[in-house]
């Protein structure tokens, strides 16, 4: 396994080609150490979507693993950069037109490698991949919708995931056990004294700290959707993007 990935932190329009996908897409065709590992962090983040759209297509669960570790390997080994150049998107785009292009022409070209002995440079959790994929509400959403959708879950849950790790760096995870629903749409009415109850504090104090847990929830929001666009502008619009893929 790799070294774990330099962090990429937008800072305003003039850091923002350091995050992640602006990097690979500056490496252009001669992808450097740093636009590789770039690479790696945003496929390792985002594996779920590509397991879960290759079970939606009607793969089996050993094939929708295969197919998911196979098409990662193959991002890496081959120069698919100097397609991103062409792409000038975003992240979730490519990676989406990518995956297409993988499964309509490379499965068996993947499986003769398999057989041949390549190496798996990507391992997928075939229990825990399954155990979301049951988990996923029934629709009738097509292959492309529900794979927008997982996306935005996904954005949210490392989101969350980053603000998590804040309150336990800083002594505070019950903190966050308490407060976590005023983020996730599960408060209900009259918690707020509850919740103060429950940390020995004010009423007041805890309305103070969720309008900031809010607030920092909107930036690491928007530092985790930088990380898959090409230029800042594109912020805002994946974020609303992210948001409508959530209400169908």
């Amino acid at each position: 396994m790799s070294r774990a990935p330099k962090e990429h932190k937008p800072a305003g329009n003039a850091g923002f080609q350091t995050t992640n996908w602006s990097l690979i897409l500056a490496a252009g065709q001669r992808p450097t150490s740093d636009s590789r590992e770039a690479l790696e962090a945003l496929c390792r983040t985002y594996w779920y979507p590509r397991y879960a759209y290759v079970r939606r297509r009607g793969y089996s669960v050993e094939e929708a693993e295969d197919l998911t570790q196979g098409f990662f390997a193959r991002l890496l080994e081959k120069n698919y950069l100097k397609e991103v150049r062409r792409e000038r998107g975003k992240f979730r785009s490519f990676l989406l037109a990518s995956l297409k292009h993988y499964l309509a022409n490379e499965w068996d070209r993947a499986q003769a490698k398999k057989r041949g002995g390549g190496q798996t440079l990507f391992s997928v959790d075939r229990e825990v991949a399954e155990e979301r994929y049951r988990l996923e509400p029934s629709s009738d959403l097509t292959p492309e919708k529900a794979y927008e959708r997982q996306w935005a879950v996904t954005v949210l849950e490392e989101t969350l995931a980053r603000i998590r790790e804040e309150f336990i760096r800083a002594g505070k995870a019950r903190h966050f056990e308490l407060l976590e629903p005023f983020l996730t749409g599960e408060d209900e009415a009259g918690s707020y004294g509850q919740i103060a109850a429950g940390l020995g504090t004010s009423e007041e104090a805890v309305k103070v700290t969720v309008h900031r847990l809010r607030r920092r929830f909107g930036q690491v929001l928007r530092t985790e959707i930088a990380k898959t666009v090409a230029s800042p502008g594109q912020v805002a619009e994946e974020i609303e993007h992210l948001f409508s893929a959530l209400r169908h």
